[in-house]
C-alpha cells in the first residue's frame, strides 16, 4: 500500500499571545465605538451650536452632564440645508433619531446652558428641546474595574511560566524546577559520536568498560545464564587521565542515551533539592532504558557519612548521598540502567557507596607510561601539521609522568609555537620549547639580573647538574638553563626513571641531587642564599614521608602514620606521642643534613668541573647532556633509561633477524658493543 502524501499544510500552533491581542483590539474597539462616536456624528464648537440654534436648525440638544458633552439633533428641514449636507447623508443612512448630528463639547456647564436659554429667550419661536442626561457604558466601567486585576493576575502567570522553566533556562533552572536533574543528555543517534578510538592507552581500563558496552548492546548474554548486569562502575584516577573520556566513549560505543552531570549539579541551597533530582535522574534513566548515566566528580557527594566531628555533618549532602544509594540498589536487576562514576578522591568515597551492588566495579585509571604516551600523542597529533621527520617515540619518552590532558596541552602549545615562529610545520623543537612552557613557564629574557646574581644562579644549576651526574640512582639530565622561566632564575630539566616502586637509597640521591645547588653556593662562595626554597621545600616533604609514611627510617621502625581515610583531618591530637614527634623531626633534619653535606663533598672533589661547567653556563645560558659529557665524560656506573630502552629495542630487533636466519641456514648477526 503506497504512503499518502502528507502536503496538507501544518496548522498554526495556538499562543495564548492570541488571547492577549484580541483582548486589546476589543479594548480599543470599545474606546472608539463605545462612547456614541459613529461616522455619522460631526463635532462643532459652541459657537456654530449657537449659530445653528439661532437659525432654527435645532430640534434637540441633549447635555451629557458626566461628560461634558453636548449632542446635537437637527430637525427635517435643516437637514435639507448645504450647510450640514455632510451629516444629512450619513444621517439617512442611519436612523436620525436616535443618531445625533453633531456633538459639542463645552467648558463650564452653567454659563453653556444659560447662553443656550438666552438665544431661545430672544427667539420666543424656537422649539428646541433642552434635555439633560448622564451617559453610562456599563461595559467600559465593568473594564476598568477589572482590568488592575486582569494585569496582575496576567503578570503573576507570565512570571511562573517563566520560573517554571518554560522560558527560561530549561529544565531544573528555574524556582518550580528547582527538583528537576541538571543532567545533560547526550542522545544516541546525534551526540555521542566518541568512541574507543579516541581513547588511546588506558588498556587495561578499556577492557573492563568493553564488556560495560557488551552488557547494553546484548543483555541476553549474560541474563540468560543467570548473571547480573552490574549497576555501577567507578573511575578512579589522577586528573586528567581521561576518566570522562572513557565514560563518553562507552556512551558512543554501546549507542544508548547518555546522562552526563557533575557531583555538584545535586548541590542546592534549598533541603531536599539534591534528593529531588537523584530520583528525577533515575526515572528519566529508567524511562530511556538501556542508558547510561556519568556523575563526574562524584566525591561531591559521595564523601563519607559523618566525618566531621567538629562542626556535625553536612545534613543536606549525606540526604543526596542516602538517596544515590537508594536509588542504585532499588532499580530491578534488568534495567539496564548502568551508573558510571569518576573521581580522584576514591579514598574519601563512603563505603556504603563502594560496596558490591551497587558500584560493582572499580576501574583505575593511571597515567599512562611510554607506550601509552606515543599512542596518545598519536591521536593528539592527527589534527596538526607536523614535519616528516618528527619522532614520536622521542616525544614519548621527554613526557614522562604527563596525563593524557597534559599530552594535549604539549601538542596545542607546540603548534602556537610553531605559528609564533611562522612555520609551515610543527618540528621536534617546538614540542620541546612547548613541554619547557608547560613545566617551566613562560621564558622572562628581559628581565633584570645583576651579574653577581646571575653567577649564583649558574653555580647553583651547575651545582644540580654535577651531583645528579654523580649519582647512580639521579634522573639524567636533559638540559640546564639560567635564563628565568616563571618564577624561577633557573632551570634543569631531568629524565626521571618510571619506577613503580622506590628504594631509600634512590630517594637519598634525589635528595642529595636537589640539594647540589645550595652546596655549589657554598663550596664556591662561602655563603648561601635563599634561592633553594623550591628545593628545600621538595627534599623536606621527601624525608617527612621516608619517616613517617613509607617506615623507611631505623629509629621510627616499620610504622606509618599515614591514614588514608583522612579520618586524622578532624583529629585534635596527632596520632604519635610528644616524643615520637621530636623523634621524627630530628630524623628528617638528620637526614637531609647528611645528604646536603654528601653533595659538599661530591663537589669539593669535582670543584674545577663544577666551575668550567658553571662558566660554560654562563657563555651560553642553556647546556645538554652533550656538554657535561665533554666535561664529565660519560656516567661512571650503568647507562641512561634512554640508552638501555634503545638497546633493548636493538637486541630485540637483532634476535628476531638470527631467529629468521637460523630458518633460513645464513650466518647470525652479532651486536656491537661499545668499548
Amino acid at each position: 500500500m503506497a504512503k499518502e502524501n502528507n502536503t496538507s499544510p501544518k496548522k498554526p500552533k495556538f499562543n495564548t499571545w492570541w488571547i492577549y491581542g484580541i483582548i486589546a483590539v476589543m479594548l480599543i474597539g470599545f474606546q472608539f465605538f463605545g462612547s456614541g462616536n459613529f461616522a455619522s456624528t460631526k463635532k462643532a464648537n459652541t459657537s456654530e451650536l449657537q449659530d445653528f440654534l439661532r437659525n432654527g436648525d435645532i430640534k434637540k440638544i441633549l447635555i451629557i452632564t458626566n461628560t461634558k458633552q453636548a449632542k446635537v439633533f437637527l430637525n427635517e428641514e435643516a437637514l435639507k440645508k448645504d450647510v450640514h449636507k455632510d451629516v444629512a447623508d450619513q444621517a439617512f443612512s442611519m436612523s436620525a433619531t436616535a443618531t445625533p448630528q453633531y456633538v459639542v463639547n463645552y467648558g463650564d456647564q452653567q454659563n453653556f446652558e444659560k447662553t443656550i436659554y438666552a438665544i431661545k429667550d430672544q427667539n420666543t419661536s424656537l422649539d428646541t428641546e433642552v434635555v439633560f442626561d448622564t451617559e453610562n457604558n456599563v461595559f467600559m466601567d465593568l473594564v476598568f474595574t477589572l482590568l488592575p486585576f486582569i494585569l496582575i493576575i496576567g503578570i503573576w502567570i507570565y512570571l511562573m511560566r517563566r520560573m517554571s522553566g518554560g522560558a527560561g533556562g530549561g529544565a531544573g533552572g528555574q524556582i518550580f524546577n528547582i527538583g528537576k536533574s541538571k543532567a545533560k543528555l547526550f542522545d544516541e543517534k546525534t551526540d555521542t559520536r566518541t568512541s574507543f578510538k579516541d581513547v588511546a592507552g588506558l588498556e587495561g581500563a578499556k577492557e573492563e568498560v568493553e564488556e560495560i558496552v557488551e552488557f547494553l548492546r546484548n543483555p541476553d548474554k549474560y541474563t540468560s545464564l543467570g548473571g547480573k548486569i552490574p549497576k555501577g562502575a567507578l573511575l578512579v584516577g589522577p586528573p586528567g587521565t581521561g576518566k570522562t573520556l572513557l565514560a563518553k566513549a562507552v556512551a558512543g560505543e554501546a549507542k544508548v542515551p547518555f546522562f552526563s552531570l557533575s557531583g555538584s549539579d545535586f548541590v542546592e541551597m534549598f533541603v531536599g533539592v539534591g534528593a529531588s533530582r537523584v530520583r528525577d535522574l533515575f526515572k528519566q534513566a529508567k524511562d530511556k532504558s538501556p542508558s547510561i548515566i556519568f556523575i563526574d566528580e562524584i566525591d561531591a557527594i559521595g564523601r563519607a557519612r559523618g566525618k566531621n566531628s567538629l562542626t556535625g555533618s553536612n545534613d543536606e549532602r549525606e540526604n543526596t548521598l542516602n538517596q544515590l544509594l537508594t536509588e542504585m540498589d532499588g532499580f530491578g536487576t534488568n534495567t539496564n540502567v548502568i551508573v558510571l562514576a569518576a573521581t580522584n578522591r576514591a579514598d574519601v568515597l563512603d563505603k556504603a557507596l563502594m560496596r558490591a551492588g551497587r558500584f560493582d566495579r572499580q576501574i583505575y585509571v593511571d597515567l599512562p607510561d611510554i607506550r601509552e604516551r606515543k599512542e596518545i600523542f598519536e591521536v593528539h597529533l592527527r589534527p596538526i601539521k607536523t614535519a616528516e621527520t618528527l619522532d614520536v617515540d622521542f616525544l614519548a619518552k621527554q613526557t614522562p609522568g604527563f596525563s593524557g590532558a597534559d599530552i594535549a596541552n604539549v601538542c596545542n602549545e607546540a603548534a602556537l609555537i610553531a605559528a609564533r615562529k611562522e612555520k609551515k610545520a610543527v618540528t621536534k623543537q617546538d614540542f620541546l620549547d612547548a613541554v619547557d612552557r608547560i613545566v617551566g613557564g613562560l621564558e622572562k629574557k628581559n628581565k633584570i639580573i645583576t651579574p653577581r646574581e646571575k653567577e649564583t644562579i649558574a653555580y647553583h644549576e651547575a651545582g644540580h647538574a654535577t651531583v645528579s651526574w654523580m649519582l647512580e640512582h639521579a634522573a639524567p639530565l636533559v638540559k640546564v638553563t639560567i635564563v628565568p622561566r616563571g618564577q624561577s632564575l633557573g632551570a634543569a630539566w631531568y629524565l626521571p626513571e618510571e619506577r613503580l616502586i622506590v628504594r631509600p637509597d634512590q630517594m637519598k640521591d634525589e635528595m642529595c641531587a636537589a640539594l647540589g645547588g645550595r652546596a655549589a653556593e657554598k663550596v664556591i662562595f662561602g655563603e648561601i642564599s635563599t634561592g633553594a626554597l623550591s628545593d628545600l621545600e621538595k627534599i623536606t616533604k621527601q624525608a617527612r614521608a621516608m619517616v613517617t609514611v613509607y617506615g623507611l627510617n631505623d629509629k621510627i621502625g616499620n610504622l606509618t602514620y599515614y591514614d588514608s581515610s583522612g579520618q586524622n583531618e578532624y583529629g585534635f591530637t596527632k596520632p604519635y606521642s610528644e616524643q615520637t614527634a621530636h623523634t621524627i623531626d630530628t630524623e628528617i633534619s638528620k637526614l637531609v643534613e647528611e645528604q646536603y653535606q654528601r653533595a659538599i663533598d661530591l663537589l669539593s672533589e669535582n670543584k674545577d668541573k663544577l666551575k668550567e661547567l658553571a662558566e660554560r653556563l654562563l657563555e651560553k645560558e642553556v647546556i645538554f647532556k652533550d656538554d657535561l659529557e665533554k666535561i664529565f665524560g660519560r656516567r661512571p656506573f650503568e647507562k641512561d633509561q634512554l640508552l638501555d630502552a634503545e638497546e633493548a629495542a636493538n637486541k630485540e630487533k637483532l634476535s628476531k633477524v638470527n631467529d629468521s636466519a637460523e630458518e633460513e641456514g645464513e650466518n647470525k648477526i652479532e651486536p656491537k658493543t661499545e668499548k
